[in-house]
């Protein structure tokens, strides 16, 4: 059997009529008498197989006792359609090859608990609600891409590991860098920033990490975040950029992963009502509207995550919550000239899920960036570079982040973004 040889079962439709074969994992197989059905997945969709035992060899028919879930194997048949079949297609199996077997298959057709699933990640992701989640993550990673090159962004590869702090130092990973402290980045941001007067507007796409000490379900060790920047826009431009952006996500995803959403048990109306403009309210808007709502909160304080859940409640719409005091925002953000005890920032929430995207315009002035940085007690040395920035041709710039991750399990509906990962980093999970 070569590789060319082989049909996948996504173009079965093509084939109607004629003799193929398919080479993929058992998802189940039973017999009756001198019948058997055989249901194949090989990563592009399922077939059924039908198996009678007169057209057979006796060797061949005596293999189906060997098959068990997830044993590979190649099916040889004529292929017709059935709507009632997984697929809509059937093939009547003239030949059958067991390739590789599947004694003892750890999950099997029952409930497990998640920390069994998750020590077998790399054979839980086989199942029907896994492969939909990460095909529809997927999409979205190439709707990402996209979005940004059909508007002339140009993608920057930022560096893992850096000398420079880009949020909190509480939430670093430490390592030793040929005698040198270095840091597992936390953000591209600064780093793209250093792009845009090369190209206006860029963005980066890769892991970051936050050694945070946190079980909830919006929270991983390592995780993927997009960050685009752009030249001589400001936290208005900003907020627009990221209502469009989600808005193409949002239906590019409905638009091409309706079985996915669908085998996910997702309910799309909410999805398909999101539309442009959003809704915004400040910081100090929120914090009395969450008052009013029942929460302890003070101005000065962050959002927690049930205060989030609870403003984005209150609208139809994702929420922008702009205008945060500058105590509780990172160094970098622009000082507010008609408030200076707030900066231009903004972080957009969702129902259910709390903040998708925060952003902000950026410090271009560079003795008030350079005074952040000594407030927050930050190596003046290490971010010489990054003042250069202002040194040289300072300019009005924004950007954001959006965690992939939380954007993934808030279209999907999955409660917990370990399942939007391949293989999740948690503060007690290291492996598989």
């Amino acid at each position: 059997m070569n590789y060319e040889e082989i049909t996948e079962v996504r173009s079965l439709d093509k084939q109607v009529g004629n003799t193929v074969t398919v080479a993929g994992w058992a998802e189940s197989i039973r017999s009756h008498g001198k019948v058997g059905f055989l249901v194949l997945r090989d990563g592009t969709g399922l077939v059924q197989g039908v198996l009678l035992k007169n057209e057979l060899s006796d060797e061949e028919w005596e293999l189906i006792d060997s098959i068990t879930q997830e044993s590979s194997v190649s099916l040889t048949g004529e292929v017709r359609e059935e709507a009632r079949a997984p697929g809509g297609f059937e093939i009547s199996v003239t030949g059958l090859n067991l390739i590789g077997s599947s004694d003892g298959y750890p999950i099997q057709p029952k409930e497990h608990g998640v920390e069994f699933l998750l020590d077998h990640r790399h054979l839980w992701l086989r199942s029907s609600s896994q492969r939909s989640a990460l095909r529809v993550r997927h999409e979205v990673e190439q709707a990402i891409h996209d979005f940004f090159y059909e508007r002339d962004f140009v993608r920057i590869d930022t560096p893992i590991l850096t000398g420079a702090i880009g949020e909190s130092v509480g939430t670093l990973f430490e390592l030793n860098y040929f005698e040198e402290s270095a840091y597992l980045a936390q953000t591209g941001q600064l780093y793209v920033e250093a792009a845009c007067p090369a190209f206006r507007k860029v963005y980066c796409f890769g892991p970051t990490f936050r050694a945070e000490k946190s079980k909830t379900r919006r929270h991983l060790t390592e995780f993927w975040m997009i960050e685009p920047e752009v030249a001589f826009a400001n936290s208005n431009d900003n907020m627009i950029l990221q209502e469009k952006f989600i808005c193409y996500i949002v239906d590019r995803v409905l638009e091409r992963c309706k079985p996915e959403l669908q085998q996910l048990g997702r309910d799309t109306s909410e999805l398909e009502a999101i539309a442009i403009p959003f809704a915004r309210i400040s910081y100090t808007e929120s914090v009395e509207l969450l008052k009013d709502k029942g929460s302890e909160i003070e101005w000065g304080s962050d959002l927690g995550a049930p205060d989030e859940m609870l403003l984005a409640d209150q609208f139809d719409r994702p929420v922008f919550v702009h205008d945060y005091p500058k105590s509780v925002k990172a160094f970098y953000m622009k000082e507010n000239p008609s408030d200076p005890r707030t900066v231009l920032c903004n972080d957009l929430l969702v129902q259910g899920y709390g903040e998708l995207i925060g952003g902000s315009q950026r410090e271009d002035n560079i003795d008030l960036l350079l005074a952040r940085i000594r407030e927050e007690n930050l190596p003046e040395e290490a971010y010489d570079w990054y003042l250069d920035l202002r040194r040289y041709g300072t300019f009005i710039h924004s950007g954001f982040g959006l965690g992939l991750e939380r954007t993934v399990a808030w279209i999907t509906g999955r409660s917990h973004i370990r399942e939007l990962i391949p293989f999740p980093r948690l503060m007690n999970r290291l492996s598989p």
